[in-house]
Order: structure tokens, then sequence, then C-alpha cells
């Protein structure tokens, strides 16, 4: 295996529908590095998500390889992937997905609990979270008093609480208006950066395209590099 945080190659994946099997990836190659700013764009029910998921292990390719620095990830069971997507991993979706019944700040502290650390440290570690995305004011208010943009960087918080090498984004900005969407692009490309964090995101969004350090356009089941 080279270098690369990710490496993918040959992954196949497809679905069984009652009119048959519907093929999505097919032989799909991917390389991330440590710290690169990746996008993923292409057509409506292409199959991006798919890919988000099996390159997350949310789903399993049915062939190929996948590895994470180094790491053999489609041989793990999945006591072994559920130990990785916690420790390696960062999800941030469209729709923020925070409990309602919950602070900002203790849905933060959601994962870090749920890792075994204590209350005090989980709480510390949420607080510092929140203050780095500016939500220190907010972080005692339900998902409820909060505004799209405010949910979705609690969101985005919760992806970090566990100091992931990789975020994972799907249309992290496809709920939000121009002008919030926008600060929520650039709040990732600066954790990208100051944090040396790899983020892969899939998106519509020309603008948040525009500031990835690549772009790969996914047709007919396989990416193919868009040129600058």
């Amino acid at each position: 295996m080279s270098a690369s945080l990710v490496e993918a190659r040959g992954l196949v994946k497809g679905y069984r529908t009652p009119a048959g099997y519907v093929p999505v990836l097919q032989g799909l190659d991917l390389d991330v590095a440590q710290g690169e700013m990746l996008a993923v764009v292409g057509a409506s029910g292409v199959g991006k998500s798919t890919l988000l998921h099996v390159l997350g292990t949310l789903d399993r390719a049915e062939k190929g390889q996948l590895a994470f620095a180094g790491r053999d990830l489609l041989t793990l069971p999945e006591a072994g992937l559920r130990e990785f997507r916690n420790r390696s991993l960062g999800f941030v979706f469209q729709f923020h997905h925070l409990l309602p019944e919950f602070s900002a700040l203790e849905n933060v502290m959601m994962p870090l609990l749920v890792a075994r650390q204590s209350e005090a440290e989980a709480r510390r570690t949420a607080a510092a979270l929140l203050d780095e995305l500016g939500l220190s004011p907010r972080a005692e208010h339900r998902p409820r008093a909060l505004s799209g943009g405010e949910q979705q960087r609690v969101a985005v918080a919760r992806a970090l609480a566990l100091g992931p090498r990789l975020l994972l984004a799907d249309e992290p900005s496809g709920n939000l208006d121009r002008e919030t969407g926008t600060r929520l692009h650039d709040l990732l490309r600066r954790l990208n950066r100051e944090r040396g964090l790899a983020v892969v995101v899939v998106t519509h969004n020309d603008a948040l395209a525009g500031l990835c350090d690549r772009v790969m356009r996914l047709a007919t089941g396989r990416l193919e590099p868009v040129a600058r």
C-alpha cells in the first residue's frame, strides 16, 4: 500500500431491487492523502452517498480493496469496523441529526461518553470544540433554539469530538442558505488546514468544490478528475 491515508482499488457496490441488480460503483479507484480536502461531484443518483458510505464502512463493498493508513478495512469484523469508525472517522450529513432533548454541549459530549470518557472530561472537550467553532454562547441551548447554521456547526463539533483523521461530509450545506453555507464551507476549510484533517465532501455546490484541493466527478460508477 502507498502512503495515502485512504486507498481504494476496484470497489464494486450495487443494490438488488425488485427490478434486478443496480450497479453503483463499478471498479472505482481513489486515493486520499492526509490533510487533503477532496470534493466529489456528479449528477443526483449517481452514487456519491454510496461512495461515502463505503469509504466510511457504513456499507461494505462487494469487491475490491479499501485501506486506511495501510490497514485493510474490508476484512475487519463488524466490531472492528465500529471501533475504527469511532476512532478514525467523523461524519457530517445534510441533516444534522442532533438529539432534540439534549443541549448543544450534551450532543457533542455523546460520542465521548460512548467512548467511556468521564463526564467531566467529555464536558471539557465538548466545551472547547464549541468554543473553537464560535458556539460557546449557545452551548446550553437545545437544537430547536439554534439556527440551521448553528445546528450544523454543532454537528461538525460532534464529528470532531474523538479527534478523527478523516471527515466525511455529505452535502453539508445542502439545507442552508447561501450566506450560512459559505460560513460552513470556510469552517470546513479552516479545520482542514489548521488540524491537518483529511476531508472528503460530496457536494453540488460549486463554491464548496472550489475551495477543495481536488475535485473528482463520479460517473458510470468510477471517478475522474475535474480540471481546475
